[in-house]
């Protein structure tokens, strides 16, 4: 593996510089340009780079005229857009729809860089610009939007990205292999019309006719935005054909016309993922930003070494886009990445993560599905691990293990996520030791999400007594190697099937346990995922039962409180939401309470203290009487002192029986704490005197 030391033009002028008077292919990005394999533009662009092809760049052009697309030159065979890392709508807003103050992958976190939704606007840039060379568009944003899907920020069903964005073709999931087929037909000047049978890819026709994959039909754009039961239909269809050995090609009416979404592409094997992560990228920011761009921060360091997850939470939309079937990179790939950052200018010898989704994914969950695919009605781990679950951790521990020997590097870590769950599976403890024992860096991240049953069935978790196991061990594993290390456990409030009165459950167990939340996620409904289509119709996709869904911004913002009770800004809501749900018992002094009442609540009171039974008053000192002189004064121990009226009563022997006397008396009145304090002051007064008399300090 070596380093890159060219930077993919992006401009028409580095073209020329290169001898370049033409070229192939136009990648358009909505992220800033950092050629670093962690970027899914990059990963394409840098592809298609090794198959022969002349690829530029594009990143956030000035999307209010076609001008910054006219100046790169028409491309030979096509134009590829792709929305960025993240969609634009989460990256723009936060869950409440507030515009947010930083774009982590523009220059300088600088909003403003593009426009929401830049795919859409992008692909009608371009075809402005050049009305017939080929478009595609691919990446998150169009993967997740495929179909027709409820928009959260607009409040309404959007029909799929491609009626709005003028593409020839959609690229979904990871792209590569689909890319690189369309890549190699469009060279051939195939015409787009004709690349209906790639995996992987979704086009419109008005004519569905003959197809390669067997056919699922789904109900229609028209349907779904009039029937909410309808959509929840779509939804299941949709996840149970997104699989690349039994899927079904999906056709969905719109507007007199047919979108017609293929079946998955296979994921690529081991192989194919080395030799993609072997290529030249030269793992910096292009230098023509001076301000750099925030979003390399997370990953300059670490490396990503597997794809997909099995575990499938319901709101996660990876299930949906990379898949549910796990494959990663060869440990030797890994390694020879690892010795390659030892090398970067501002390495310090720490690996910052070795993961991906869920890090400690290697391989598929069990054989049958490399056959077969993944079960249709049936989750890996939730609510109950598969019997079929083939939980091993052996080459990951290996990896971690060899890679912790690499001349340079210090400390490797695991911070990307862990599915305990999973874990616990494994009768083999070799990787959770050495995970508590190297791989933290004092803080390990683990997502419960919630602790009542119900709330984490529809997120497709895996129940609260599972995290309470793991935490157990964990503590145990950290007292035996004498490390002081936490767990840092994401929640999420809101979600669709969660009451308050189930939120108020979560915050009594935190409370119990003496925790305070780092950080509590609002549910964000965004595109294809299972819990975003609960929230919009209120039906459960995968039995269509009702769900109750918190949808009034009040009560998410009560929902949120509750998990942060101990924040005085958050109390108004906090008491409301105990109201509420009939809890006030929780607003008192005693030791369950979340919050303390203040002046003129009606709610518990502090307790009384006993009053103090009135002193006696003191009998008036009597004058001390004058010492008659003795003739033995001077002589030391001669003066006998009666035992009742000073320290030595308790004393030698007489004075131990005296003491255990005392103590059980005590311990019958309860009062044993009041006794060893006294008899301990005896005790002292005692060792105090033999001091005095020998010089030895008892």
């Amino acid at each position: 593996m070596e380093k890159g030391m060219e930077f993919l033009p992006v401009s028409r002028e580095e073209m020329i510089d290169r001898g370049w008077y033409y070229y192939d292919f136009l990648v358009v990005t909505a992220d800033g340009y950092i050629d670093h394999p962690s970027f899914g533009t990059t990963l394409i662009a840098r592809l298609l780079e090794s198959r022969g092809y002349r690829v530029a760049i594009l990143p956030q052009p000035d999307w209010h005229s076609a001008e910054d697309f006219r100046a790169m030159g028409k491309p030979r065979y096509g134009v590829l857009i792709g929305g960025g890392n993240l969609d634009s709508m989460v990256a723009h807003y936060t869950v409440a729809k507030r515009r947010r103050t930083r774009d982590l992958y523009s220059e300088g976190g600088e909003m403003g860089k593009r426009p929401d939704r830049p795919t859409i606007v992008y692909a009608n840039r371009v075809r402005e610009a050049w009305p017939d060379v080929p478009i595609v568009i691919g990446g998150l944003e169009a993967s997740l939007r495929r179909f027709a899907h409820y928009d959260y920020w607009d409040d309404k069903v959007r029909r799929s990205i491609l009626f709005d964005a003028p593409a020839d073709l959609l690229v979904y999931g990871m792209g590569e292999s689909a890319t690189a087929e369309i890549a190699r037909r469009l060279a051939r000047k195939i015409p787009p019309s004709e690349l209906t049978d790639i995996p992987g890819t979704a086009y419109i026709t008005d004519q569905v006719g003959e197809l390669k994959f067997h056919r699922a039909d789904a109900p229609g754009y028209e349907a779904v935005c009039a029937d909410k039961a309808a959509y929840a239909r779509a939804t299941k269809i949709e996840y149970d054909e997104h699989d690349p050995i039994r899927g079904c090609a999906v056709v969905q009416p719109c507007e007199g016309r047919y979108l017609v979404v293929n079946p998955p592409a296979r994921p690529l094997r081991r192989e194919e993922l080395d030799a993609l992560y072997a290529l030249p990228y030269t793992r910096q920011v292009h230098p023509m930003y001076k301000n750099g761009i925030p979003a390399i921060e997370e990953v300059q360091f670490s490396i990503t070494h597997n794809r997909g997850c099995f575990g499938g939470c319901n709101f996660c939309a990876l299930a949906f886009h990379q898949g549910r079937m796990v494959t990663s990179r060869s440990i030797e790939s890994v390694l020879e990445e690892a010795e390659l950052l030892t090398h970067e200018p501002g390495f310090k010898g720490y690996i910052h993560d070795v993961g991906g989704p869920s890090a400690n994914f290697r391989h598929t969950s069990c054989q049958k599905q490399k056959r077969c695919g993944m079960c249709k009605n049936r989750s890996c781990l939730a609510p109950e691990p598969c019997p079929n679950l083939d939980a091993d951790h052996s080459e990951y521990t290996e990896l971690l293990r060899r890679m912790r020997e690499i001349p340079g590097i210090k400390r490797v870590f695991v911070r990307s996520g862990i599915r305990y769950d999973y874990m616990l599976q494994d009768k083999d403890r070799s990787f959770f030791k050495e995970l508590v024992k190297y791989h933290i860096s004092g803080q390990l991240k683990v997502a419960p999400e919630h602790c009542v049953s119900s709330v984490l069935d529809y997120m497709g978790k895996p129940h609260f007594d599972v995290f309470l196991k793991f935490w157990r061990q964990y503590q145990k594993l950290n007292e035996e190697g004498g490390t002081e290390q936490y767990l840092v456990p994401y929640l999420m409030s809101s979600h669709p099937g969660c009451t308050l009165s189930d939120a108020v459950e979560l915050a009594e167990f935190l409370h119990k346990n003496g925790r305070t939340p780092e950080q509590v996620q609002d549910f964000y409904p965004t595109p294809g995922t299972l819990s975003t289509c609960m929230y919009y119709t209120g039906i459960d996709p995968r039995d269509m039962s009702e769900v109750y869904v918190a949808r009034d911004p009040k009560e998410k913002a009560m929902q949120r409180a509750l998990l942060q009770w101990s924040r005085p800004e958050k109390r108004a809501l906090v008491v409301e939401a105990l109201e509420e749900t009939g809890r006030t018992d929780l607003i008192g002094y005693e030791k369950k309470c979340l919050i303390r009442p203040r002046k003129g609540e009606p709610y518990g009171q502090p307790p009384v203290k006993p009053e103090r039974p009135e002193r006696p008053e003191k009998p008036e000192r009597q004058p001390r009487r004058k010492k008659e002189a003795s003739g033995n004064r001077g002589r030391r121990g001669t003066t006998e002192r009666p035992a009742a009226a000073g320290r030595s009563a308790f004393c030698g022997a007489a004075g131990a029986a005296e003491r255990g006397k005392r103590r059980w008396d005590c311990q019958i009145r309860g009062d044993d704490k009041k006794c060893d304090g006294f008899c301990g002051m005896l005790e002292a007064m005692r060792r105090k005197k033999a001091c005095v008399s020998t010089g030895f300090l008892l």
